[in-house]
C-alpha cells in the first residue's frame, strides 16, 4: 500500500470552504492527491485556502480538469461515492469492503458536486460504488465529511501495513485512457453502422456500454486485442 497510490477526486464542486476542508482532510490523514475537475468557484482563491488552514500545499499541488475522462487518465481503480442506491450493473461495496481493494494499484476515490452528487454517467466510468451508511432519512453528507471518514478508513489500513498483493510484472493494467481510447473507436464503428437507434436511448446505451468496459479490469495487452477487433470490423470483406 502507498498514500500515493490514493487519489480523491471532486467533480464539480461548489463551494470554497468545501474545498478547502477536502484539502485539510487528505492531509490530515497523510494523502496528497487532490484533482477537481470544473470547480464552480475560482481554483485557487483565498477561502479556499484559509479553510485548508495547514494544507495549503495540497491546494498548491491539486490539479483541475476540464472533464472526467481526462482526471481518470492514471487511475486503475475508481471507487464512486453515493448515498443513492443505482440499479446498475456495478459492484455496490460497504465500507468494511475497502480492505479488499487492490491498493497495489491506482485509486480513485470521486465524489459528486454538494447541490446534486453524482449522475448515472459519471457513475458509468466507476468500478465500484460506495455508500456511507448514515440516517436513512438524512443521508446526505457534506463532501468534506464522505472524504474524510474514507481517508481515515484508507489511512488505518496503510499503517497496518496489510500483505501486499502480488501479479506478474509482465501484465500490466490498463489505464483508463487505455480503455477510453479503445471505447471511442468501438463507439465510432458503432456509430458509422447506425448501432444507436432510436437515438433518444443512446445516451443510456452508452452509460451501459462504458460500464462494462470500466469494470472488466482490462490489461493493456487485452485493450490492444479488443482496438484490432474493433478495427477489423470494418475492413471491407475480400474474396
Amino acid at each position: 500500500m502507498n498514500y500515493n497510490n490514493i487519489s480523491f477526486i471532486l467533480h464539480k464542486p461548489q463551494l470554497s470552504e468545501n474545498i478547502g476542508a477536502c484539502a485539510r482532510a487528505i492531509k490530515n490523514f497523510s494523502f496528497n492527491k487532490l484533482l477537481l475537475i470544473n470547480p464552480k468557484p475560482a481554483f485557487p482563491n483565498d477561502k479556499i485556502i484559509a479553510t485548508s488552514v495547514g494544507a495549503r500545499d495540497i491546494v498548491k499541488k491539486a490539479k483541475v480538469f476540464n472533464n472526467l475522462e481526462d482526471a481518470l487518465s492514471k487511475i486503475d481503480i475508481l471507487i464512486a461515492t453515493s448515498a443513492r442506491f443505482r440499479n446498475k450493473n456495478i459492484k455496490h461495496i460497504t465500507l468494511s469492503d475497502i480492505k479488499k481493494i487492490d491498493f497495489s494499484k491506482k485509486i480513485g476515490f470521486l465524489f459528486g458536486s454538494e447541490a446534486s452528487g453524482l449522475s448515472n454517467n459519471e457513475v458509468s466510468y466507476a468500478d465500484y460504488t460506495l455508500q456511507i451508511p448514515s440516517n436513512e432519512n438524512f443521508r446526505s453528507l457534506n463532501i468534506s465529511h464522505s472524504l474524510i471518514i474514507i481517508a481515515q478508513i484508507v489511512n488505518g489500513l496503510i499503517s497496518i501495513d496489510k500483505k501486499k498483493f502480488e501479479m506478474s510484472k509482465k501484465i500490466k493494467n490498463a489505464s483508463k485512457k487505455d480503455i477510453n481510447d479503445m471505447l471511442s473507436l468501438c463507439i465510432k464503428n458503432l456509430e458509422d453502422r447506425h448501432f444507436f437507434h432510436p437515438q433518444e436511448k443512446k445516451p443510456i446505451m452508452l452509460e451501459n456500454l462504458r460500464s462494462i468496459f470500466f469494470k472488466l479490469n482490462l490489461s493493456q495487452k487485452e485493450t490492444r486485442i479488443l482496438s484490432s477487433v474493433f478495427a477489423g470490423l470494418t475492413k471491407k470483406k475480400v474474396d
